[in-house]
């Protein structure tokens, strides 16, 4: 399964009646890691008046948060999430940090704003095609080397870990779409012990 996030972490700033919106966009791998970027953007920002974000992780889009962090309910953490569907991304998370320049926005100059942070950091990043990965891990006797580097030299198939002793370990990444095929194609080899 394709889908599209950034080859690397981007910035974005507008300004819009005083107040300066800083917005860091990141790719992650999952919500963990979004939660861990927030929380060093916040720490770093400390003394901004909102740090809002929202995330989108799976190729599937399934899971994502967003956070008005002391906004207007909807103002801040949607619109961001919005930016993100709106480009298409997944594994990625926007933090968008709020200096408070004096004067109110109001909930639709609010939203504008969020969301214009949000699009300014995504469009100054690179949007990349990535494949969903899997990994196959086996174990097989040494006598078997030969076969199974046979197979692991397939088109897409990556050694990512390997141990060669009187019984042998590997794993392989590749595509999602491909692991069902690979894997039949180590089982197929005499001795190979498929590791669920």
């Amino acid at each position: 399964m394709k889908y599209q996030t950034l080859a690397a972490p981007s910035e974005g700033i507008i300004r819009e009646k005083m107040s300066k919106f800083m917005a860091f966009a990141a790719p992650v791998d999952s919500a963990e890691a979004a939660r861990a970027v927030i929380a060093r953007i916040a720490n770093e920002y400390h003394d901004a008046r909102h740090v809002c974000w929202a995330y989108m992780i799976g190729a599937d889009r399934a899971t994502f948060l967003s956070s008005d962090n002391g906004e207007p309910s909807g103002t801040a953490g949607k619109p961001i999430l919005g930016q993100i569907n709106s480009f298409g991304l997944t594994n990625v998370v926007i933090a968008v940090v709020r200096y408070f320049g004096g004067i109110k926005l109001g909930t639709s100059g609010l939203i504008a704003a969020y969301r214009e942070a949000a699009r300014a950091a995504i469009e100054a990043g690179e949007i990349i095609d990535v494949h969903e990965m899997a990994h196959i891990e086996f174990t097989f006797p040494y006598l078997a080397m030969n076969d199974v580097m046979r197979v692991a030299k397939g088109d897409g198939v990556r050694i990512v870990a390997q141990e060669f002793d009187n019984s042998c370990r590997m794993t392989v990444e590749l595509r999602l779409d491909d692991a069902p095929l690979f894997t039949s194609r180590f089982a197929a080899v005499d001795g190979v012990s498929i590791i669920d």
